[in-house]
């Protein structure tokens, strides 16, 4: 049976976690919510759909979160033709697809937001599927966009592992019983992520790609059984 390995792309593969960060806080700042960056920081990685009730509070008044969302666009989108990916990123990839390894994106960005990280990540010939917010009815920490890339492979969830770089990420694929192997580049602690379940941390894309033989993805044998 074919296994394969699931990527995050926001400050997985591509460098965009701070961008969030800074352009999330000016969004909130503009509505009169002063949120220390870095707890907005350890936010990112969820959607636009769940981080507003984790940074003002299920409770909050939410009257104004489709123009807080579409503030955050409009200050994230004036990077786009300055995004770059994680060094070796698509690298990577290509060391996966290599081992005969089925690659899919399980992204919570936006349809036009994931458009622009791919083209960062210029990639896109290993691919063998890509899901992102439009996918899915919830957002990470939920698996429904893992889910959502998982039918697209035609994999089972015990045949792949999951690459990330945030709690969230390695929530939503303990929900599914889906190994995260987790990368420190998008500025969260090896030790947070390990605490939060990761089974391995490794700082970036190029450290994993180098490490890869010896590493759990290097395990998966795309021919067993």
């Amino acid at each position: 049976m074919s296994a394969g390995v699931l990527f995050d792309v926001d400050g997985t593969l591509v460098d965009t976690s701070y961008l969030h960060a800074v352009t999330w806080w000016e969004a909130l700042r503009q509505h009169d919510h002063e949120v220390p960056m870095a707890r907005i920081h350890r936010a990112i990685g969820m959607g636009s759909d769940r981080i507003l009730d984790h940074l003002l509070g299920e409770d909050h008044d939410r009257a104004a979160d489709d123009e807080l969302r579409a503030a955050h666009a409009s200050l994230y989108g004036q990077y786009w033709d300055r995004v770059r990916a994680q060094p070796e990123a698509a690298d990577l990839l290509r060391a996966c697809a290599a081992r005969g390894l089925r690659v899919g994106l399980a992204s919570s960005a936006s349809p036009r937001e994931m458009a622009v990280l791919r083209r960062a990540l210029d990639a896109d010939d290993v691919l063998g599927a890509a899901s992102d917010a439009g996918d899915a009815r919830s957002s990470k920490p939920d698996p429904d966009i893992l889910a959502a890339t998982l039918a697209d492979l035609g994999l089972p969830a015990d045949r792949v592992i999951f690459v990330g770089d945030t709690v969230w990420d390695v929530y939503a694929a303990g929900k599914l019983d889906i190994p995260c192997v987790a990368l420190s580049c998008g500025g969260v602690s090896a030790a947070e992520l390990r605490e939060a379940g990761a089974i391995e941390v490794y700082a970036g894309p190029a450290e994993l790609r180098d490490r890869l033989p010896h590493s759990a993805i290097g395990a998966l044998r795309p021919d067993s059984h």
